[in-house]
């Protein structure tokens, strides 16, 4: 999952080859340290390339993080869908085939989360319109997901959806967090882990208490 500075500059490698290595030492880069403190100097260091060429390739450092952003947006989206569009009644629950499936499409380079749910990227940048369309279009899909769950709780308050909205995408980048701490953790073994704790969850809250 760590990429490590390599000979991409070096001559002989094909473009093609040395923009795929700058687009994974970039979402790596952009993933740890956030789009503010992420320089294209940086960047062209890990991969052993110059700067003007990466600016050459990619243009200015919101060109490049908007590049490594489409293709995970579309790759997390692209996730969350396919385990929505499973049978309700299939399982495990829709909330664990979307963790299942979020940690599936992640596995590669974990930090790719934090490229998406970036909180330093310029106000009113072409960069962080682009992240609010993946971020409001799977806050779309969870909203739907959780719908049904609300109604069979009688949760009848438009906020209370709102709320939830918050709280899953929170305990998504949570999630993920403990997952960068703990590489031996594979996709399947913490979609287990979550079904543990939503079991274990459960009892916090008796069956019998009374709604607010």
């Amino acid at each position: 999952m760590t990429t490590h500075p390599s000979k991409a500059g070096t001559k002989g490698v094909p473009r093609a080859a040395r923009e795929r290595q700058v687009l994974t030492a970039a979402t790596e880069e952009f993933g740890r340290h956030g789009y503010e403190a992420t320089t294209m100097a940086a960047i062209a260091a890990r991969v052993g390339v110059t700067k003007p060429l990466l600016h050459q390739y990619f243009g200015s450092k919101q060109d490049l993080y908007l590049a490594c952003l489409d293709p995970i947006g579309d790759r997390l989206l692209g996730a969350v869908r396919a385990a929505m569009a499973e049978p309700a009644a299939a399982a495990p629950p829709t909330s664990l085939r979307v963790l299942g499936a979020l940690f599936t499409a992640l596995d590669e380079q974990r930090e790719a989360w934090f490229v998406l749910y970036d909180a330093t990227l310029p106000p009113g940048s072409d960069a962080l319109h682009r992240a609010a369309y993946y971020r409001g279009a799977i806050d779309d899909l969870a909203a739907t997901g959780t719908a049904g769950l609300l109604q069979e709780a009688g949760a009848d308050d438009p906020l209370d959806a709102d709320a939830l909205k918050y709280a899953w995408r929170g305990l998504c980048t949570a999630l993920v967090r403990w997952w960068i701490s703990h590489p031996d953790q594979s996709p399947e073994a913490m979609t287990r882990r979550c079904a543990r704790i939503f079991a274990a969850a459960r009892s916090f809250v008796p069956a019998d208490s009374d709604q607010a």
